[in-house]
């Protein structure tokens, strides 16, 4: 038996499940319609929720950088790879979320795990998180020695239970996505942060998802329950609604600067490019200015949730532009995808591991760049490959 039969197999196996993942290549730069395998389709698979990642001011700004700073920050930020711009879009993004302070990194993934491991770190500690997390707080959780208590989706209740349960712990930290990226349903933030401040716990919200979507001018989750001060740790990406790349953490001034010194991406991993930092400072400014891109994402998602429901479809339980578009089997939502990109748009089926065996989905990421067109277009193609598919 060969040393990779094992690979094999499991590739095998998953081509059989309809688990197996088509990784298509992109051919130009990301909109309404893009170019996909050498394709012209509809573009309902990507986070750019704004339409920022191709947004001409950020293109500028990403060009002046170059021009001034280079292309590389040339090392990890604790050394020689701070430069002003970095300090610019931190105090940028402070205020923008109402915070002390803000620390970006170099993505969402490397934002959580800078900051669990860096909170708790003993045995004595416990983590609680939403048993729908997104992999990369599982992923911190994992690069912790503390104990991980999982209570049930959005079920403040349910929390209120396991945190009785470890009043005697050391630390307490309780991590929650703001907004599930999955199903597009919203954390019950309030109640969570009455339980974070009744038993002293640390909280933690991922709002990867929420920010440039929630609350005013997409200030995120915080801003949406009306919460600013009361989250101790807001983590946020750079790289969905604000169209560019990277992570950051915002919230109290001394857990920043703790995680300054502690947090392990931070310190050995290099900064984040000029161009890109550049390019995250114009798109904050953007929604510093106007809240009509984060209007007609939401006008855009209504219209399309609403006409989907019209024609008969399962959305689960979205709260939020996310619309995910329930098949159950993951063959008949990878057929359902495929038969999308041969009629002009592109929507990925997901399913397990990524979600829950037997709630495999198309899941829709609408836009603020889609016209009414656009999406018409696409309640017509879903709604004949729904009857053809037999799911309608």
């Amino acid at each position: 038996m060969g040393k990779f039969d094992f690979i094999r197999e499991q590739l095998d196996g998953l081509k059989e499940q309809g688990l197996y993942n088509i990784i298509r290549t992109i051919g130009g730069s990301q909109g309404a319609w893009f170019i996909v395998d050498g394709k012209k389709v509809l573009n309902l698979c990507s986070n750019n929720y704004l339409g920022f990642a191709n947004h001409p001011r950020l293109k500028e700004a990403a060009k002046s950088a170059i021009e001034k700073y280079g292309i590389g920050p040339g090392a990890v930020r604790s050394i020689a790879g701070t430069m002003n711009i970095h300090l610019e879009l931190e105090q940028k993004l402070s205020a923008f979320k109402r915070v002390d302070s803000s620390l970006s990194l170099q993505s969402g993934l490397n934002s959580n795990a800078a900051t669990i491991p860096a909170l708790v770190d003993s045995a004595e500690d416990v983590i609680f998180s939403d048993e729908l997390n997104h992999a990369s707080i599982i992923d911190g959780c994992r690069l912790t020695k503390a104990r991980r208590v999982v209570y049930p989706h959005l079920d403040a209740a349910g929390l209120e239970v396991q945190l009785k349960k470890e009043r005697k712990a050391r630390r307490k930290l309780i991590v929650t996505d703001g907004v599930f990226s999955m199903d597009g349903d919203i954390a019950p933030l309030r109640p969570i942060v009455e339980l974070a401040e009744k038993y002293e716990a640390i909280l933690m919200v991922d709002d990867a998802h929420g920010e440039g979507v929630l609350g005013d001018h997409g200030r995120g989750i915080a801003d949406h329950f009306g919460v600013h001060g009361r989250v101790d740790i807001e983590m946020g990406t750079l790289s969905k609604a604000f169209g560019v790349v990277g992570g950051y953490l915002a919230g109290r001034g001394e857990v920043m600067e703790f995680l300054r010194q502690k947090a392990r991406p931070f310190l050995f991993s290099s900064a984040v490019t000029p161009p890109d930092v550049a390019a995250c400072i114009a798109a904050v400014s953007i929604l510093q200015e106007s809240d009509e891109p984060v209007k007609k994402l939401w006008e855009n998602a209504k219209y399309f949730k609403g006409k989907m429901t019209e024609l008969g479809f399962d959305i689960g339980k979205s709260q939020t532009p996310i619309t995910p578009v329930m098949l159950g089997e993951a063959k008949v939502a990878w057929t359902f995808s495929k038969r999308l990109f041969e009629e002009g748009i592109f929507a990925q089926a997901i399913g397990y591991p990524t979600v829950p065996k037997g709630k495999a989905r198309i899941r829709v990421m609408i836009s603020a760049v889609h016209a009414q067109d656009d999406l018409d277009f696409a309640l017509e193609k879903f709604g004949a490959i729904g009857k053809e598919l037999r799911v309608l």
